[in-house]
């Protein structure tokens, strides 16, 4: 129980690595707010793990906005009162096409959810994380799509497909 007492927002926690994240945290008795846009995954996942009997809560904020963070962070204190860890696990990605063809609001969403939800974190939390002491920010995830590249679109060359 390496992390008992200690209180984690994992977003990006409704499934895949996230739950997993939540899950091994949980496990290691942490108090884990688990969140999710999609608010269904997040409240299947919201008990940790259930063996432990750890608290968990379920919180369906989007962390691509300054005020999705900020409530996450108050949610975790409402609910904990602290919090130690925030791992940024969120992302999204834009339909599967060539780069030529994503638009400009699809290409703004990914990066308000991969890139400046790191900052939104951190805006929300450093402050308490001041008041308390310390706290924690694990931020350096990838997806296997950083080492394999994912497929062209139907009827184009690899090459072509991406660019």
């Amino acid at each position: 129980m390496r992390l008992w007492g200690k209180v984690a927002i994992v977003t990006g926690a409704g499934c895949g690595f996230g739950e997993g994240i939540a899950e091994g945290f949980a496990a290691e008795g942490a108090s884990v707010l688990v969140n999710d846009l999609r608010g269904d995954q997040a409240e299947r996942r919201h008990g940790g793990d259930r063996q432990s009997r750890r608290p968990g809560s379920a919180g369906r904020a989007d962390v691509g906005e300054r005020t999705g963070f900020q409530r996450l962070v108050g949610e975790a204190i409402a609910a904990f009162g602290r919090l130690d860890v925030v791992f940024n696990n969120a992302g999204v990605t834009h339909p599967n096409g060539p780069m030529l063809q994503v638009d400009e609001a699809s290409f703004d969403r990914v990066f308000a959810v991969n890139v400046k939800a790191i900052y939104w974190s951190a805006m929300a939390a450093v402050p308490v994380f001041r008041n308390q002491g310390g706290g924690s920010f694990i931020t350096t995830i990838a997806s296997t799509a950083a080492l394999r590249p994912r497929p062209a679109s139907p009827g184009t060359t690899a090459a072509r497909g991406r660019w």
